[in-house]
């Protein structure tokens, strides 16, 4: 594919994607190098509503193929909290050490099975020609009491992945995109791209 459009301001949520999709696209442009596109108002009740509204709007804008993605925390015992809301947790303009403050915050008090946490994430695909994708990845873990490492974004810092000793903040960004929710939505639509492409 010469061009692609991924939907994102997150500068590291781009460069996972760059690493997982190196070789498949020529361009791989982001938001900021678009600055007409109009900002998309995540409003759906879902993560799927979100993604496909912000790629169906980025790509009519543009007319170029979009990849866009929402993705969040959904923690057990917030009842699935941040959910679609995680960027914006702790308030509009929150950076993540506010939402990772208010995380912990509210889960202060709450026994450890609460803390069962997944991280969740929807890609949708919008191609100019009509076609559009969705792929989906969800990786499980508990929530810290404090930040570990010093790698990733977000909520990383906080988050045990099952089966390892480590949170997402301390994977390397090889291991990191081979088993997390976005690395496993991005395998999937690699593999799409790949089918595509032929």
């Amino acid at each position: 594919m010469k061009q692609l459009v991924v939907a994102t301001r997150n500068h590291g949520k781009l460069t996972e994607i760059q690493a997982v999709l190196d070789g498949l696209v020529d361009e791989l442009l982001c938001i900021t190098d678009l600055p007409d596109l109009p900002e998309t108002v995540e409003d759906g009740a879902t993560f799927v509503d979100n993604a496909l509204k912000k790629a169906r709007e980025a790509s009519q804008a543009c007319g170029l193929p979009v990849l866009a993605d929402d993705s969040g925390l959904v923690v057990d015992g917030l009842d699935g909290r941040p959910g679609v809301l995680s960027a914006r947790f702790a308030g509009p303009g929150a950076d993540d050490a506010a939402n990772n403050q208010k995380l912990l915050e509210e889960l202060a008090f709450l026994p450890s099975a609460s803390r069962k946490a997944a991280f969740v994430c929807v890609m949708a695909f919008v191609h100019p020609d009509g076609t559009e994708q969705v792929f989906q990845g969800v990786v499980t873990g508990h929530i810290l009491n404090g930040l570990r490492g010093d790698g990733g974004f977000g909520y990383d810092p906080l988050f045990l992945v099952d089966g390892f000793r480590q949170t997402m903040a301390e994977l390397s960004l090889e291991e990191k995109n081979r088993i997390s929710h976005r690395g496993q939505a991005l395998g999937a639509f690699r593999s799409y791209l790949q089918r595509r492409e032929r």
